[in-house]
């Protein structure tokens, strides 16, 4: 009876060791704010068994490779109209399993301090990426600075630009590089991760800003079938929690909001 109740035990400590570390968890993310939050909730994931090992990444491609590659098991750095269109082309089964916020997308220049200052014929930067590119173009024609033939349309490019009254050049560059060649244009529309990142105020340096109603809510993504995945789901409530909304709204002051 002894010996019984002894394996016992040791089958039942076994078990509850395997409960406490259930494993690791490889999540990809930008530094800003994405890392940022990761961090944030490490040891409440701990808490739940979850060893959160946080991979991180500079550019807006590799994270998606590694994730359909098996290298890493959740990515959180873009939002869904890039995801959406990045799979589609290259053929990958990767989806959205939760939306955590949006950073807005932001107008920001070294030489002038309003919209309404740039020249005929300005140079502006935009992201080279196609969802993003659209989205740029779509925050001027929000704002009056170029008309598009459809602003619906979230892919929108170049020549879709009816009407552009100061002759505006649009230059696309590499999302990551947007702020270092900021000196170097008149303007550049800067994601909100990247303008973060290099220290700009979002709400304070930028000449124009995203709404809250801005549909690029950042994602987690996973490879499909694996949204209900445990370590998953408990990532997601993570999140998802008061004290990342508190995070956010007391620490990046409207250059990130959360959506849930």
């Amino acid at each position: 009876m002894k010996r019984s109740l002894k394996t016992l035990l040791a089958a039942a400590f076994v078990l509850v060791g395997t409960t406490i570390f259930a494993g690791e968890l490889k999540v990809g993310a930008t530094p800003v704010p994405h890392a940022e939050l990761l961090n944030l909730v490490k040891d409440d994931l701990k808490a739940e068994g979850v060893d959160l090992k946080i991979i991180e990444f500079t550019d807006y491609v590799t994270p998606n490779l590694a994730l359909a590659e098996g290298e890493i098991d959740a990515n959180f750095f873009q939002h869904y109209p890039y995801l959406e269109k990045f799979v589609t082309e290259r053929g990958l089964k990767l989806v959205s399993a939760a939306k955590i916020h949006v950073e807005p997308l932001g107008v920001f220049s070294k030489k002038y301090k309003e919209i309404g200052q740039l020249p005929d014929k300005a140079t502006i930067a935009i992201p080279s990426d196609p969802s993003n590119g659209g989205r740029a173009l779509i925050l001027l024609h929000n704002n009056g600075i170029i008309t598009l033939n459809d602003p619906t349309n979230l892919y929108v490019t170049e020549f879709d630009i009816v009407k552009n009254p100061k002759k505006l050049k649009f230059k696309p560059i590499e999302a990551a590089q947007l702020p270092r060649v900021l000196p170097d244009v008149d303007a550049a529309v800067i994601n909100g991760n990247y303008a973060l990142e290099a220290g700009f105020s979002p709400v304070e340096d930028s000449l124009l800003l995203e709404g809250e109603e801005s549909p690029y809510a950042n994602i987690i993504a996973v490879k499909a079938g694996d949204e209900n995945k445990e370590d998953i789901v408990k990532l997601i409530k993570a999140l998802q929690s008061k004290k990342v909304s508190d995070y956010i709204l007391n620490n990046y002051k409207g250059g990130v909001v959360p959506t849930f």
